[in-house]
């Protein structure tokens, strides 16, 4: 079979691509290879960023790509969401799909969270949502070593080579009886009626409930044992005494209010963080101890932890979160108090605290022995100090509000060339 029946386009944001180092590309490539090893024919997918020189009349051999391929593979995100380009991508790869009677030519790939897919009035939203798509959330920081990337993508290669087989006509064919045409339709919409909706390709999903029976654990700790990485575990409210070990790549979700679902430790850490990606969101932490015991609340030691929603409350012998060896989380909305250090980053730790309150504690935020944060919008109240940057600590601290505080800043002389600030206001 000819290589041009099986050409595909590959529909993202190049600011998508190059923010993430180029993995959209890298999963491009991967997809020709894993294609062409289960059909054992060349596969092409065309990608403009290689294919497309600047000053050449790009438009136009878009335009003829997308007459000319057989898949549409859109790499789902909040600047595709916005983008003119990939919506009108997307719009004349649907109406071709329509002139070809198939309804199997489209793979979304959502490869991050994307608000804005659940509009009824915005029809590309609709389209997108109303199809199978493929979920790579909570892969897109992954390593190409694991496993479970490899897998997801061979599945969904899979799909593809799936609907390859079927001889689809060229949507330039015209030469169709009217009698024809009007039996085809007829049959397409008894087949659409016939067909459940398209539902999302969803993560698997445990529950935890503190009361038996009510969910698939009771103890956090024992449905992350079990869980495959990819796996959504949703916690019902209840008091979890507990300290959690999150060492896969999994999501914790709060199911309920976030005040109600409460994990609490006494010397421990109440969550210790030691993977390449995860995501925890609407929970309260809870650390009681006092000296002696282990002195983060949260324990970030590598990888890229997203921290979103939370209210982590600790005590004045212990640091509320702590980020070290080169970790890289981001920490949104959350609210981090009554602690000893709000948020400390050390060895050449990273990660982008937004939109967080920072409140009461002794010292707002600490960037030391090579730590290099970024924070943006975020309020670091009542404080001994704001903001302290020591041992070649640095950051970048842009438009934070620094409000009833005795001291904003404390920088050391190793620090002061490592620091960059803007538009931060101090009350």
């Amino acid at each position: 079979m000819a290589k041009e029946e099986f050409a595909a386009f590959s529909s993202y944001v190049h600011q998508d691509d190059e923010h993430d180092g180029g993995r959209l590309t890298k999963i491009r490539e991967w997809f020709e290879g894993e294609i062409s090893a289960q059909t054992g024919e060349a596969f092409e997918i065309f990608q403009d960023r290689e294919d497309i020189k600047w000053g050449n009349a790009w438009e136009e051999r878009i335009n003829g790509a997308l007459d000319g391929c057989t898949f549409l593979i859109a790499v789902i995100t909040p600047r595709f969401l916005k983008s003119a380009y990939c919506r009108k991508e997307f719009q004349r790869f649907t109406k071709r799909e329509k002139e070809l009677g198939r309804n199997d030519l489209i793979l979304p790939l959502l490869y991050m969270d994307t608000q804005g897919l659940d509009d009824p009035d915005d029809k590309v939203a609709v389209a997108i949502s109303s199809r199978q798509y493929a979920d790579w959330r909570s892969l897109r920081f992954e390593p190409w070593t694991n496993p479970d990337v490899r897998k997801r993508l061979s599945e969904l290669s899979k799909m593809v080579c799936d609907a390859m087989p079927r001889k689809t006509p060229q949507p330039k064919q015209k030469r169709i009886k009217a009698k024809e045409k009007e039996s085809r339709i007829a049959e397409q919409v008894t087949e659409i009626s016939r067909q459940k909706p398209a539902s999302a390709i969803e993560p698997l999903t445990l529950i935890v409930d503190p009361m038996p029976h009510r969910g698939d654990f009771t103890k956090i700790t024992d449905a992350v044992q079990a869980a495959e990485p990819g796996t959504r575990i949703l916690i019902r409210p209840g008091l979890y005494k507990e300290a959690i070990i999150l060492d896969k790549a999994l999501e914790l979700i709060g199911d309920g209010e976030r005040d109600e679902v409460i994990v609490e430790t006494m010397n421990n850490s109440v969550l210790l963080f030691k993977t390449e990606f995860g995501r925890v969101s609407n929970l309260t932490f809870r650390k009681t101890g006092g000296e002696g015991g282990e002195l983060c609340s949260i324990k970030i030691s590598q990888g890229r932890l997203e921290l979103e929603d939370c209210n982590i409350i600790s005590n004045k012998f212990t640091l509320s979160v702590g980020v070290f060896n080169g970790a890289d989380p981001r920490l949104r909305r959350n609210q981090i108090c009554n602690s000893l250090i709000g948020v400390s980053v050390q060895n050449n730790g990273k990660g982008t605290l937004e939109n967080n309150d920072i409140v009461d504690n002794l010292i707002g935020v600490v960037a030391a022995r090579g730590g290099y944060p970024t924070l943006r919008n975020n309020r670091i109240c009542n404080s001994g100090t704001a903001i302290v940057l020591a041992s070649n600590g640095g950051g970048i601290f842009e438009k934070n509000m620094l409000r009833k505080n005795k001291r904003s800043w404390d920088i050391d002389d190793s620090s002061k060339t490592n620091v960059s600030m803007n538009d931060n206001t101090e009350e």
